[in-house]
Formats: C-alpha cells, structure tokens, sequence
C-alpha cells in the first residue's frame, strides 16, 4: 500500500483479480485513499464501515461493496474483521458499468469464488474461468447508505456527539438547549444547514447506525430496538426498512 493509502504494489500479471486477504482488528482504519482497481470491499468476519462522498456504508458478510477505481474512501473496522477484498482490472470488468459505490450481495457461490481466488496455484485457464464466474455473480441490492454527518458547530456538536453515545436518549431540542448553549429554533437550523437534514432525521439515521453492530451480533431485535431509542421490534424494524431499503433480517440473515 502506498503512502496514500492506493494499492499499486499488486502484481496483476496474467490475472485480473487480485484478492487481498488480512486482519483488521478492532478499531483499524484506512484513511482515505483510493485504487487504480475497482475494488469489491468485503469481510468475511465482523462489520466494515466503508466511507465516500457518495455516502457511509455499515458490511456485514452477507454484503460487499463495489467501490469503481478513482473513487475517495476510508475503510474501518466496527468489530474485529477479516478482509477478503478482490480488486478487480478495469479492463477485464467493463461490462459493470457501475459509476458509484454499488452494494452487492454475498451469496454462497460468492463467497466460495472468493476464497477459491486467494489460491496462487490456480492453472491460467482455470483462474480466468473463476474470476469471470465471479463477476457474473455480482448483484445489486436495494439497500441506502445510511450517513449522519456530524454538525461543526460546537452548539449542534454536543447534541450530536451525546446521541451517539446514547442514541436511545429521547430529548428534544427543547431539552437540549440548555446543555448546548442554545435554542431549539437555532439548534434546528444548525442540523439543516450542516447535516443536511432535520434533526428528527438526524437522529434517526445515528440510531440505525448505533444499531447496527448490535444486529451483526446477532442481538434479538427488540433488545437492538430498545438499545436505540424504539419501544418495540416492530417499530424498529419498519423505520430499519424505511431508511435502509431492506429489514434487520435481511441485511443481517441468520447464519447456523
């Protein structure tokens, strides 16, 4: 990896998928960089967060995230993980036509295809059948990066930062305004003009964020929901569908 954070060290040479495979610890973090390859960012343990102007992604195993070369990201890791991230030649991928960050699901056959490519003893023949079946295997899913930027005003900081620590604090700006030093008309522009979204959905969004940990856990839902500030399963859930496209048990499916 080079200072930047780019992968150019990879020897590509009579292939066209590279996979990187390597621990990340709790806590372990890429700044942000970017790839000459498009890259497929997966852990085949534990959760990834995943960060672009285009938005923030939470990966648990069963999704990966197609990032197109060029693009700006930092990588993390919320829980110990393990990366298993094929890096991909444009050359040999141009009919994925992708132009943002693209969330896939990891199915299987995907997984499998993964770990059979970290092999170096693969023939030619029977690497280039593999890597091309990988690529076919690619399939979008319907599931919206959930980002809750942080406010830069030192007033709508404190309320955000203290959300994150507690997402299941109920209080509103009303409330808040006497720790933050301001009223809840200026706390509510604030969160417009530097999140870019009300603080209703401000909050929404860091509790589905502090959610998800929980549920790549495997948490019971209606403990994650009363973690995060619902009174039921059901609540949670149906505001999980709403902002993430899918339901807690579809990002997150019971593995035996």
């Amino acid at each position: 990896m080079s200072r930047n954070g780019q992968y150019r060290t990879y020897d590509m040479a009579g292939t066209g998928i590279f996979v990187g495979h390597f621990s990340m610890p709790r806590g372990s973090a890429f700044a942000l960089h970017w790839h000459d390859l498009h890259q497929l960012a997966w852990s085949a343990k534990g959760l990834l967060r995943v960060g672009s102007e285009q938005g923030v992604w939470l990966l648990p195993p069963s999704l990966a995230l197609w990032i197109p070369a060029g693009i700006p990201h930092t990588t993390e890791s919320a829980g110990d993980a393990v990366m298993r991230s094929p890096y991909v030649d444009p050359a040999c991928s141009e009919h994925i036509g992708w132009p943002e960050p693209t969330v896939v699901e990891v199915t299987g056959l995907l997984r499998a295809l993964i770990d059979h490519l970290i092999r170096t003893d693969l023939a030619p023949d029977a690497r280039s059948r593999a890597e091309a079946v990988l690529l076919d295997e690619l399939r979008p899913v319907p599931v919206t990066s959930v980002s809750a930027p942080l406010p830069r005003d030192p007033r709508a900081r404190t309320v955000a930062e203290a959300l994150r620590a507690d997402p299941a604090d109920a209080r509103t700006l009303t409330d808040w305004g006497a720790q933050a030093g301001a009223s809840s008309r200026t706390l509510a522009r604030l969160f417009v003009a530097e999140t870019g979204l009300a603080f209703g959905q401000w909050r929404e969004r860091a509790r589905m964020q502090a959610a998800m940990p929980h549920l790549a856990a495997g948490l019971p839902i209606e403990s994650v929901a009363h973690r995060v500030g619902y009174a039921t399963a059901s609540s949670f859930t149906a505001a999980f569908h709403r902002l993430v496209g899918v339901t807690p048990r579809q990002y997150f499916p019971v593995r035996d």
